[in-house]
């Protein structure tokens, strides 16, 4: 039996890490499915093309170099790099080492290959800390970073380097132990980086080595699975949801604004002679829809999901004309403001009630300040490097206010105002228009 219970371990471990992962995910579906539901256009194949150059193929992350580089580094590791976890997770159910060695030479420049990667890794993660911590860029030091969305950002580097190290020094251990011949270390792979490491093990006992090798095995997979579900409560949810976010992103020119189908459906009656436009609606007719958003529920499922996708990168908000002349608006506090309303109403469906007055997302979370300082000049959409959409929400919240409490801007009322009066928005009389021209 005491030969079995590591493998039984392991396996309590898996379990319970997917587990709960699991009950984590299907709560954010849940979460979303709060949202009206929406029909996108676009073909499939246009969205599989999205979803390939721009999550895939990280597309817009590359505009800007430097980060671009580090980050397609930090991804492609993660991604081959866990390749082997599929040979821990074997290794640790059925008590088998290294269960792909068969492989011979393809198996050498796998785990070569996965090392120099961890390497490449832990330069990119030690630079993007600097450029947050010493260089301290602007975009990361907003307002909207303070306290959780800045310890999650070091959070995530921190951990990112802990199971890099592991991970090399586990195959350094293996690598000693593989060099003295040791029971049930199978001779197999190249090991270019943890090789050099391995030099600092020479002076260490087998029992040592084994406990080393062991120690940073069980470590660096118990990390993986605790990286895993902590990636709900952290920015890193993209890793998972920039897939979908990007299939679903809008494949119609970004700036483009939808129009409403409830207010097609006025003017079409308005235009219709036939029509009695003062007729009483069926008696099993559905209630009148609200106009725009007023809290989460009013957003449509897409923008939820870009909520939850956000990365925090503050992309957008750097390339904002408002934010950068002094306004108080922030596409990206814009997009955390809703994510943490929607985990506010989850929790209220887990039966756990906020405490104190409830806030709705409009003046609760997002002021009117705000919604009205945008410019919708689209720059902020056009920064995303994952298809979320900003001036979308932000346009929904005004809707909300125009339609349904008619609460313009003092602008907007005086524009409008003039369109009524004189046919277009400038406060000149129809007869008056021309008048420029004797100037020239």
């Amino acid at each position: 039996m005491m030969t079995y219970l590591p493998n039984l371990l392991f396996l309590v471990a898996l379990v319970l890490g997917i587990g709960y992962f699991t009950r984590n995910i299907r709560k954010l579906i849940r979460n979303i499915k709060l949202g009206r539901p929406t029909e996108p256009g676009g073909s499939r194949a246009a969205r599989w093309g999205q979803m390939a150059r721009i999550a895939l193929g990280q597309q817009k992350m590359v505009v800007r170099p430097i980060a671009g580089i580090l980050h397609v580094i930090v991804y492609v590791g993660f991604v081959i790099i866990n390749i082997e976890v599929l040979e821990i997770i074997i290794d640790g159910l059925f008590g088998t080492h290294r269960v792909f060695a068969f492989l011979g030479p393809v198996y050498d420049v796998l785990i070569g290959s996965f090392e120099i990667l961890a390497l490449l890794v832990i330069v990119a993660v030690v630079l993007f800390w600097l450029r947050r911590n010493a260089l301290k860029l602007a975009r990361f030091w907003k307002p909207e970073m303070k306290g959780w969305p800045k310890k999650d950002a070091d959070w995530i580097l921190y951990i990112e380097l802990v199971l890099m190290c592991l991970f090399l020094t586990m195959n350094a251990a293996d690598y000693s132990l593989q060099e003295m011949g040791a029971a049930h270390y199978t001779q197999a792979g190249a090991f270019p980086v943890s090789g050099w490491i391995a030099q600092f093990m020479s002076g260490m006992s087998e029992s040592t080595l084994i406990l080393v090798e062991r120690g940073a095995w069980w470590l660096h997979i118990l990390g993986i699975l605790f990286f895993l579900n902590y990636l709900y409560y952290s920015k890193h949810l993209h890793i998972l949801l920039a897939f979908p976010n990007t299939y679903w992103g809008k494949l119609q020119p970004k700036g483009e604004m939808t129009n409403l189908e409830s207010v097609k459906r006025e003017v079409a009656l308005m235009m219709d002679p036939s029509a009695d436009p003062f007729a009483a609606p069926a008696a099993d007719a559905p209630p009148p829809e609200t106009f725009g958003a007023r809290d989460v529920e009013d957003l449509s499922r897409i923008q939820l999901l870009n909520a939850y996708t956000c990365t925090e990168c503050g992309r957008c908000t750097s390339e904002c004309p408002a934010n950068q002349t002094g306004k108080k608006l922030s596409p990206r506090k814009i997009m955390m403001d809703v994510r943490d309303r929607l985990e506010a109403k989850g929790r209220e469906l887990d039966g756990k009630p906020a405490q104190g007055e409830e806030k709705v997302l409009l003046d609760g979370y997002i002021s009117r300040e705000e919604l009205w300082a945008c410019t919708t000049c689209n720059a902020c959409t056009e920064a995303c490097p994952v298809s979320i959409d900003p001036m979308s929400i932000i346009l929904e919240m005004r809707r909300y206010l125009v339609m349904e409490q008619s609460a313009a801007s003092q602008e907007l009322n005086v524009m409008m105002g003039n369109i009524e009066n004189n046919g277009a928005p400038w406060p000149f009389n129809q007869m008056d228009r021309l008048n420029w021209q004797n100037e020239m």
